[in-house]
């Protein structure tokens, strides 16, 4: 939101479309149209699984994390410094929420060594706004950003 009002964050043109099918769910595989992507899911220990393959929290996390870098990487060319060296590290969590379902909680991790505290903080603003990711979660989940 900006000043009260809704900001809409929806592309106006789509320039990419991925595709994956998910086969049996939480204990099962997932694969990629292309074909980039054939993994097994499985239920992490802690929430009653054996943890033999991925799970849906670890690829938003890789998905998330990818992005939001990339979109940091992005802002800072475009204010004309380079961020080798950074990365973005994501946790995301799981749990019950209110409405008897589940909801997520992501934690992103940055490190922007090459650049002073101040100007990082508003690269990794400017890369909250620009990050597709993070324009689809704002206002849904939380995202706290830690800026190491």
């Amino acid at each position: 939101m900006i000043d009260g009002t809704a900001v809409d964050t929806r592309p106006t043109k789509i320039m990419y479309v991925a595709e994956a099918t998910a086969h049996g769910g939480r204990d099962g595989y997932v694969t990629s149209q292309d074909g980039q992507i054939e993994l097994k899911v499985a239920m992490p220990p802690a929430l009653g699984g054996d943890g033999n393959g991925t799970n849906p929290e670890q690829l938003f996390a890789a998905g998330f994390s990818a992005c939001f870098h990339n979109a940091l990487v992005l802002v800072g060319r475009r204010a004309g410094f380079d961020l080798s060296g950074s990365t973005v590290a994501a946790k995301v969590g799981i749990g019950p929420n209110r409405q008897r379902g589940y909801g997520l909680a992501v934690a992103l991790s940055v490190s922007l060594p090459v650049v002073e505290r101040d100007l990082a903080t508003k690269l990794v603003d400017a890369a909250h706004e620009v990050c597709p990711y993070s324009n689809a979660t704002r206002n849904n989940i939380e995202v706290t950003i830690l800026l190491g």
